[in-house]
């Protein structure tokens, strides 16, 4: 987990340039999920993995008697979230939101602290679900629910990778590293068990789709500045070089239908009921 928070810790501006806007659309439907949970009693609400800020802030634009905990385990993506609830928020709004550093499986707030917990695209990444959605409830007060977003095990190909590892491959700098991310959820019906086994009532899941059209150029620096960070850091310059420009070249070739990044998300929501 150290090591992870660690990665996000190098790559939070590229996220916050290149990703978030890709996970926007999903944040936006989480919020509209999650909008029966955060009635006019609802007033202390903790974001699990802020990120950016994305979900938080939007979350204070759309509920104006909420405050806002953000937690990420990353001090650059906490940092990065600050930044930008100073820049989008209003000093009334700005003071209804604050941010920690903390672990999604070891919250640092008494039982029961919080009335609504949000999370994005952050359950999969956890090394142990089960024990961050018990945590989850346990700073819920009684009532309190919880809502989620993460992905869908799928196994279609987005065009652009397959492109980027023939690249790869033609160049002889071998297959890249996976994306470390083990823990996407194989179906709506695990997500639904996996709450109710946490000790959540009320469960509800569903799956939606997730879309994003790459630019050639968007889809390059997100490889480079996020997703593939490393890798081309390590490349001397020469051999960047050609890599990017047989990149340009053969992503040049595809319609904007295979520049369409489609890969389905599920929502999850369960409510704390009882001790």
């Amino acid at each position: 987990m150290t090591e992870q928070a660690e990665r996000y810790d190098r790559i939070a501006a590229g996220y916050a340039r290149w990703w978030a806007p890709v996970l926007a659309p999903a944040v936006a439907s989480l919020l509209d999920f999650a909008g029966s949970l955060a009635p006019t009693g609802v007033a202390h609400l903790i974001d699990i993995g802020t990120g950016t800020g994305q979900l938080a802030i939007g979350a204070l634009a759309r509920w104006p008697h909420v405050s806002v905990v953000g937690v990420d385990a990353s001090a650059e993506m906490r940092a990065m979230a600050d930044a930008n609830a100073d820049r989008q928020l209003e000093g009334r709004e700005r003071a209804r939101f604050r941010s920690d550093v903390a672990f999604a499986d070891s919250l640092p707030f008494e039982d029961g602290s919080f009335d609504l917990a949000l999370s994005s695209f952050v359950f999969q990444l956890v090394p142990n679900r089960a024990r961050a959605l018990r945590e989850a409830r346990r700073v819920l007060r009684t009532g309190g629910s919880l809502a989620y977003v993460s992905w869908l095990q799928d196994d279609r190909a987005f065009e652009p990778d397959t492109v980027f590892d023939d690249v790869l491959d033609d160049l002889g700098i071998g297959a890249r590293a996976g994306d470390g991310r083990s823990g996407d959820l194989p179906s709506v019906d695990r997500a639904a068990g996996e709450l109710r086994r946490a000790g959540f009532a009320g469960v509800h899941a569903e799956a939606g789709l997730l879309e994003h059209r790459f630019t050639v150029e968007g889809y390059i620096c997100f490889l480079s500045e996020f997703d593939e960070e490393t890798l081309f850091d390590e490349l001397d310059p020469g051999l960047r070089g050609r890599l990017l420009t047989a990149l340009r070249q053969r992503l040049a070739r595809l319609s904007a239908d295979q520049m369409t990044l489609r890969f389905p998300i599920v929502f999850g929501s369960g409510r704390r009921s009882g001790a």
